[in-house]
């Protein structure tokens, strides 16, 4: 159970640090700048950490995966990015792919 806080810190970790790249504005602003040094920093470590009994293949996949919702969400949500149908049926998809690796892949200790 540990092993899966510690991929959603990952998580976590790479939505802000993600987030905060715009803000950022190419580092040239030093609180973004250290908030995507720190986030980043969080993620692989927390990730490594979780990679010590998730398989390396599932565990990216629901990082990378998850991450792309969050931060396409937190985009909408924040900087007023627009997203059309496409977007929503794609995030919905990707969403969908990791239930049903949690719930169905024998590749997952459960």
């Amino acid at each position: 159970m540990k092993q899966w806080i510690f991929l959603g810190i990952a998580i976590v970790g790479e939505v802000v640090a993600t987030s905060a790249l715009k803000a950022s504005d190419g580092f040239t602003k030093p609180v973004p700048s250290l908030i995507v040094a720190a986030g980043y920093i969080a993620a692989f470590y927390f990730l490594s950490l979780a990679l010590r009994s998730i398989p390396v293949g599932v565990a990216y996949a629901i990082w990378a995966g998850l991450g792309v919702v969050l931060v396409t969400g937190f985009a909408w949500f924040h900087y007023g990015q627009k997203l059309d149908a496409a977007a929503g049926v794609g995030m919905a998809l990707i969403v969908s792919g990791v239930v049903v690796m949690n719930l169905f892949s024998k590749s997952i200790a459960h």
